[in-house]
């Protein structure tokens, strides 16, 4: 079941580069900076998407997005998991250097609670910096709708200290804002009730809500060069919908009708939002990136593997959420700029969360801080342009430290500190299938080499060698 869904991304991509130039909706105005519009989704998978070769769930308004702009095939998330990936994507530091590297902390941060576990978590701090502190300085409005996720425990790192003039959505903070039916609502720093989801009453759907309010600041703000950050919930578990919509007479357990039903929504909802961009004329002034924050959720439950392995969520990679391997990091990654980046085209060039921060201040024409990241605007606009390899680094520390890195063709993971390096070839093998490590010692000894140059120490994350140093 692995190897089909690779090679049917392949003759998708091959499909849309035959759509036409009339995909495009708009031309950009003339000396106008663009807005951007970055959507990200939870836990969606590589797969679990037509462009890569989803067929049991309809995503036409995510596959409209390639079909109109450009298809990275080997996109990659921050971290296999959610916080350490937004806190790479809005930094653009990756998890060698952010402060944020799980979505718990060994040390420092602040101590909560979820449910009755006691949970100790990293948060932003007055000395990060963010793509939203940086576009707003360069004369953007700046808004984020739904996840933040980066606050830790720490009430005070709220988005409206991190460069975003608008924030509605939930935060760790506060459990009450959270959920599918929330029944409160951050508004910047200020909570405010819903009122039509209280007493168990479920009338407003948090896709939905995240959507309207996304609408709405576009409506509010189509005259401004704005960055808007809509940070969808789902399809992160539980999986929960208000009615499983095209799926209902599918002869599917629930659970999966359910997850279908999630994704269509979403889908529907990213439909919204792109004819909202069409409405207000600003659609060839507006880049639109897509993505997902990790790979798919299959753990703690075992339906949650069963639900991934359904709808090959993870597009026959090997790996799922938390895992280094290519289903945990590689995720769909899908840019539009009509006018600017060839509708239908395609690229295999790796790319990940990092690049967003010195790509979006490039197009804005602001000042280009020190980044993990590659500022990809010469690509977009000309796929010739072909950026030249560079060396890309995660590292994780669930259940224990673990580290990834990739190099071209070749990809290194160690799945624990001091451990053995396995080496993969994945220009011939997506799957890592095949541990290379034995044949190509100056190979692993070269990733190991970048591997210890890329990681900084940390002090939400420390290790007792090097304190010991």
């Amino acid at each position: 079941m692995r190897m089909p869904m690779i090679r049917r991304t392949f003759l998708a991509g091959a499909a849309m580069a035959v759509v036409s130039g009339a995909a495009l909706a708009a031309s950009p105005a003339a000396g106008r900076r663009p807005n951007i519009i970055f959507i990200l989704a939870d836990d969606l998978g590589y797969g679990d998407v037509g462009v890569h070769g989803q067929t049991r769930i309809r995503t036409p308004n995510i596959d409209r997005l390639a079909q109109q702009g450009r298809l990275f095939t080997q996109g990659y998330a921050g971290a296999p998991v959610c916080s350490p990936s937004r806190g790479a994507l809005l930094t653009g530091l990756h998890t060698g250097h952010a402060r944020i590297r799980d979505n718990f902390a060994l040390a420092a941060g602040h101590v909560g609670y979820k449910g009755q576990q006691q949970i100790r978590r990293a948060s932003l701090t007055p000395d990060d910096r963010t793509v939203a502190q940086h576009l707003k300085a360069a004369g953007y409005t700046t808004g984020i709708m739904g996840k933040w996720h980066l606050d830790g425990y720490d009430r005070d790192a709220v988005p409206t200290r991190f460069g975003f003039d608008e924030f509605k959505g939930w935060l760790v903070t506060e459990p009450t804002t959270e959920g599918y039916w929330p029944i409160k609502r951050m508004h910047g720093t200020r909570m405010v009730d819903i009122p039509q989801n209280a007493d168990g009453a479920r009338q407003i759907y948090d896709t939905d809500l995240i959507t309207d309010e996304s609408i709405d600041f576009i409506q509010r703000h189509r005259a401004d060069p704005f960055f808007l950050y809509v940070a969808y919930n789902a399809p992160h578990s539980p999986y929960v919908v208000p009615d499983f919509g095209l799926y209902a007479d599918q002869p599917w357990p629930d659970d999966e009708k359910s997850y279908a039903a999630m994704v269509d929504r979403l889908d529907a909802n990213i439909g919204r939002l792109l004819g909202q961009l069409q409405a207000s004329g600003i659609d060839g002034d507006t880049i639109v990136i897509f993505s997902s924050d990790n790979g798919p959720r299959s753990e703690p439950a075992a339906y949650q593997t069963r639900m991934a392995d359904a709808f090959d969520s993870n597009g026959g990679l090997t790996g799922y959420k938390r895992d280094m391997y290519e289903g945990g990091l590689r995720v769909p990654f899908l840019v539009r700029w009509p006018g600017h980046i060839a509708p239908g085209s395609r690229s295999d060039v790796p790319v990940y969360f990092p690049d967003l921060l010195p790509t979006a201040l490039a197009a804005a024409g602001a000042a280009m801080p020190q980044t993990d990241g590659i500022d990809l605007l010469p690509h977009l606009r000309d796929a010739n342009i072909i950026p030249a390899d560079r060396f890309m680094y995660w590292e994780f520390y669930s259940p224990e430290f673990r580290q990834a890195a990739r190099l071209g063709k070749w990809k290194a993971i160690r799945l624990q500190r001091g451990g053995d390096t396995l080496l993969f070839d994945l220009s011939a093998d997506p799957w890592e299938s095949r541990n290379l490590a034995a044949e190509h010692p100056d190979v692993v000894r070269m990733m190991n080499e970048g591997m210890a140059r890329e990681h900084r120490a940390s002090p939400e994350y420390p290790d007792p060698a090097e304190d010991a140093a």
